[in-house]
């Protein structure tokens, strides 16, 4: 149950952070011609003021189509209609007439000549691949030549759209842990034991969600800081838990603490000690905590690249596990680590890289201050070495987690 709550709130961040390039670009003229929960193919669908709304059969997060990303270049017509030609020669010169009016950048002839072209595809007896290239190569054209394409808007207007993905998890990284300090965020833990995990030696010797751990080893324990350092100082040796249980005294065990991650546990989450925050005292608790985090990681990427902060990589893997096990503690400490999780989605999407976020803001700024766009040619070389980064990323973030999970 736990991990279906963390997938959830991740899901429900990458949605939301689709959700502000939506409505962001609906708001400075960009209409985008798709969203969607989940990713496609589109189980369900419907279309509303020429937007396609839908559910997605890959349910996780969403995705958004905003029109006219890159520029139409002449080269990518033989991509997206050379099976076409090959297969029906009779649509080459509407082919040729686009291609021709790209080459002298003249858009409005190449958005006159569209008709004639989807009116030869439509006539056209085409194999399955080749129609189906064809159809999307149109649609592109349509959308890169239209008066709301993203490559031709001002800049203000294009990096606005792409920073309202970001920085809509930014506002969520502020006001999730602000909610939780408001219902009562957990502050230190105390000696009452909250949950008992199954199999683990705490369940062996009997020990039971409610019971007072009063002394380990008979050695008396004022507080829980006291009791986990019993448990790590066993060395792994049997150890007994002297509790309090419905006002009476008893000793469980011994029972043998088991290993995880280097440190000595009996397998058991202690209960939290609430402190409450007013509204404006919680957002400045949240505010601190985001600087702090956002401090922590500009000083990490520095020791990612020399190697030392390697261990500290995961995977969406490690953070389903992480947050699973906060929602397991108590709600408000889940909504803090899904803050923090929010936070690191922002910073990570504003890395200048393509195909993140802060590369498409880079390239927005580098088309401005040059004053014209950047060819799709030099957005796909660029965009090849920040997803093969990414890729290293994320094998060493899940090479982490699975030596975590696994106990290695």
């Amino acid at each position: 149950m736990n991990v279906t709550v963390a997938i959830v709130g991740l899901a429900v961040l990458i949605l939301l952070h689709e959700a502000g390039h939506f409505f962001v670009a609906r708001a400075v003229g960009m209409s985008p011609r798709r969203f969607y929960i989940g990713f496609p193919p589109a189980l369900v669908k419907v279309r509303r003021k020429g937007i396609e709304y839908g559910i997605g059969a890959i349910p996780l997060g969403g995705y958004v189509k905003i029109p006219g990303m890159h520029r139409p270049a002449p080269s990518d017509l033989d991509v997206l209609f050379g099976p076409a030609t090959q297969e029906q020669p009779q649509i080459f010169p509407k082919v040729a007439r686009v291609k021709r009016a790209l080459e002298v950048w003249d858009l409005d002839a190449a958005r006159e000549a569209l008709p004639a072209l989807e009116e030869a595809l439509d006539e056209a007896e085409l194999s399955a691949v080749a129609s189906r290239t064809a159809r999307r190569g149109l649609s592109e054209l349509k959308d890169g030549l239209g008066k709301d394409a993203y490559w031709r808007q001002r800049t203000w207007k294009r990096v606005a759209v792409i920073f309202a993905g970001p920085g809509m998890n930014l506002v969520l990284a502020l006001l999730l842990p602000a909610i939780a300090y408001m219902i009562g965020a957990p502050g230190d833990p105390n000696r009452f034991v909250r949950h008992v995990e199954a199999g683990k030696p705490a369940a062996v010797m009997g020990l039971h969600p409610g019971d007072e751990i009063v002394a380990v080893n008979g050695n008396p324990t004022p507080d829980f800081d006291a009791v986990a350092h019993a448990i790590r100082d066993s060395k792994g040796n049997p150890i007994t838990v002297t509790v309090l249980r419905h006002g009476e005294r008893l000793t469980l065990g011994p029972a043998t603490p088991t290993k995880v991650n280097g440190r000595y546990i009996l397998g058991f989450n202690p209960s939290w000690n609430k402190k409450r925050f007013s509204v404006g005292d919680a957002f400045g608790q949240s505010a601190h905590d985001n600087w702090v985090a956002t401090k922590g990681t500009a000083t990490f990427l520095p020791r990612l690249v020399t190697g030392a902060g390697r261990k500290d990589v995961s995977s969406p893997v490690g953070i389903v596990d992480y947050s699973s096990q906060a929602a397991g503690i108590t709600f408000t400490l889940f909504l803090q680590i899904l803050g923090l999780i929010s936070l690191s989605l922002a910073l990570l999407n504003l890395l200048p890289l393509l195909p993140l976020d802060g590369g498409h803001i880079l390239f927005s700024l580098i088309e401005g201050l040059r004053g014209r766009a950047v060819g799709r040619e030099v957005y796909e070389r660029v965009s090849a070495v920040g997803i093969g980064l990414f890729m290293i990323l994320l094998f060493i973030g899940l090479s982490n987690d699975i030596g975590r999970l696994g106990g290695g």
